[in-house]
């Protein structure tokens, strides 16, 4: 007879500033964990990318290739290269030790707004304000893009990866997800546009974040609207959404200053966390730990839970 699992403690959101980068990279766009949450990759508006070791306050690498501002970044499993999207249209992928760009690809007819890898970081998955999301192979010499999805009517703000979807935010307000197992395509309008997508940890649920101030929780499956967080403020620029490392708690950047966390099951707010004084520009969670990344201006912030005890 199996004995039930002891049930897991009860998750503690971060609650304090455990370290402070100070960038130099301009305004920051995007601050993003590599896959096993040990570094972070910061994206500025100087056309910089840069690698950190966040919970020491350490710099390790400088990429400088984009022509304009980078947007957005994302390691791959194995933290050999860096993918990157920036307002010069391009697609960079790095070779995270030498520093170089390994290639460039050229093909959106706008800025990029995000960039994933795929889970074997064989393709590059980028969206951009020109409506569509492209597919590049990373492993030929091949110039234009593998496949390129183009339903939206409306820029792309947010991609996000599993193992057979590929999930998008639109302005045109829909979230839209390509299985590409069965080749189908899942699309629910939300009415509001779209600043930022994820799925939930264990597959089950889609949280997006849209331009009236509220956060949707949706059954993946289905389309049904499982929950509404609403307190914070976000109407005009592309804020980012969190579910925390236990999918106990959504969380949400905002204008104010401030990042909150709501209970996922009960919607109720659990957390408003002062940052600073401007716009929050990017959140990332921890895959693992209760750790958050955030950026405001120039800066980066490292946050831990209470109970957490720095070396």
């Amino acid at each position: 007879m199996a004995f039930p699992r002891p049930r897991p403690a009860r998750a503690e959101l971060p609650r304090q500033r455990v370290q402070t980068l100070q960038c130099g990279q301009g305004a920051v766009r995007a601050a993003r964990f590599n896959a096993d949450g040990n570094y972070c990759l910061t994206c500025g508006s100087d056309k910089t990318l840069k690698l950190w070791n966040p919970h020491k306050g350490t710099a390790l690498r400088t990429y400088q290739g984009h022509g304009y501002e980078v947007l957005d970044a994302a390691g791959s499993f194995d933290n050999s290269q860096i993918c990157s999207g920036g307002a010069d249209k391009a697609v960079a992928l790095w070779d995270v030790t030498t520093g170089q760009v390994v290639r460039k690809y050229r093909g959106h007819a706008g800025k990029v707004n995000c960039v994933q890898f795929n889970e074997e970081a064989t393709v590059i998955v980028s969206g951009s304000i020109d409506s569509t999301v492209r597919c590049w192979d990373c492993r030929s010499r091949r110039p234009d893009p593998i496949q390129v999805l183009d339903e939206a009517k409306d820029g792309i703000s947010s991609v996000k990866l599993s193992a057979h979807e590929i999930l998008t935010g639109s302005v045109d307000g829909r979230v839209r997800r390509y299985d590409l197992r069965t080749g189908q395509l899942y699309s629910d309008y939300i009415g509001s546009p779209i600043t930022s997508v994820c799925f939930s940890k264990d597959g089950q649920c889609v949280l997006a974040a849209s331009l009236d101030s509220t956060l949707r929780l949706l059954d993946k499956d289905t389309g049904e609207l499982l929950g509404e967080y609403t307190g914070h403020r976000s109407t005009t620029y592309r804020l980012d959404c969190v579910l925390n490392e236990q999918d106990t708690h959504v969380g949400c950047a905002s204008e104010d200053g401030h990042v909150y966390f709501w209970d996922l099951v009960e919607g109720s707010l659990a957390l408003s966390l002062p940052v600073g004084q401007g716009v929050v520009q990017s959140l990332a969670f921890h895959p693992r730990l209760s750790c958050l990344l955030v950026a405001t201006q120039g800066q980066v912030t490292l946050w831990r839970e209470d109970t957490f005890q720095p070396e």
